[in-house]
């Protein structure tokens, strides 16, 4: 009898989780008190657009649904959130390609932002012209001119941003920079963690999810601060003509991902998301900014960070 009241117990638990009547943390407090009433930096959010194909996780929704993507623009934009910076890998996934299409058409309709977070392609002998055949198809269909929704798409001082995330590090950025010089504004380009090999190539850096020099701990105790302080630190003393885009994160785990590599870092009730938050003040203010600042992730279920329903409190 006894056995059977717990197993009951754990099952409405496990429910209760995954319908979202645990304790949730509340992000839009989280982000008010530490962030500048200014307006700076700038939040952004990475946003994962393959939901609804079949070999990722079910979270109950489709990235192409136009109902949805207007519902979860809504609810950024009342976290104060300006744009949604969206894996993409060129015309190599015509899912994911579909899906950044009607996020952006919605997100012209809703005053907000949308760019694009570039995989590299891992074909190693072709990475450079697939690179630039890319971009050259992402500037005639979503950031030039001609584009049908291009004023949604995030810019800088006139000029749109493209992330980088690299994967076989063979793409020549050199010839891409020059390619892309030809666009009536050039672009942008932000490669994720400080990489001295591109800095000619490169207009800037953004952070990402990383536990620090120590390295992933089965405790999930290193929360990246030693990351974030390095990568503040030198962007802002050493590489300060570099556009630095800042990271925030809740935690960490790809425990249920296919491609998991047993990677955790704990949530600490919260505290996680608000310490890499803050950690940028001590780097930045007022009178010299942090321009943008991206919360890894919007809805990345599979390795943890999705900050959508918001996190679950202790």
């Amino acid at each position: 009898m006894h056995s059977s009241l717990g197993k009951s117990y754990w099952l409405v638990a496990v429910l209760c989780l995954i319908a979202g009547c645990a304790q949730r943390r509340d992000i839009a407090q989280t982000l008010r008190v530490n962030l500048s009433p200014r307006g700076t930096p700038q939040i952004l959010a990475a946003y994962q657009p393959w939901f609804g194909k079949p070999n990722h996780l079910n979270v109950g929704y489709s990235s192409q649904d136009p109902r949805v993507l207007a519902e979860q623009i809504e609810k950024a934009k009342n976290l104060g959130i300006t744009g949604f910076v969206v894996n993409w890998y060129g015309r190599r996934d015509p899912f994911e390609d579909e899906s950044y299409r009607r996020l952006q058409e919605v997100a012209s309709q809703h005053d907000f932002s949308a760019a694009l977070m570039y995989d590299e392609s891992e074909d190693q002998q072709h990475s450079t012209d697939d690179a630039i055949r890319d971009l050259q198809y992402a500037y005639q269909n979503y950031i030039g001119p001609m584009a049908p929704t291009h004023g949604a798409y995030l810019s800088y001082d006139g000029r749109p941003l493209i992330f980088v995330f690299p994967k076989g590090g063979r793409t020549d950025w050199r010839k891409v920079r020059a390619a892309v010089n030809d666009w009536a504004a050039p672009p942008l380009l932000i490669y994720e963690d400080i990489n001295q090999r591109e800095l000619n190539n490169v207009d800037g850096f953004f952070a990402w999810v990383h536990p620090g020099r120590q390295g992933w701990s089965s405790d999930g105790s290193n929360w990246g601060r030693q990351y974030l302080d390095n990568f503040y630190s030198k962007m802002s003393s050493q590489y300060p003509d570099k556009l630095a885009v800042g990271a925030a994160w809740p935690g960490f785990n790809d425990r249920h991902a296919s491609w998991s590599r047993n990677r955790y870092m704990n949530p600490r009730c919260g505290r996680t998301f608000e310490d890499s938050l803050r950690l940028f003040r001590r780097y930045y203010n007022d009178e010299h900014p942090l321009p943008f600042l991206l919360i890894v992730t919007w809805n990345d279920y599979e390795e943890g960070t999705a900050i959508e329903r918001g996190m679950v409190g202790c």
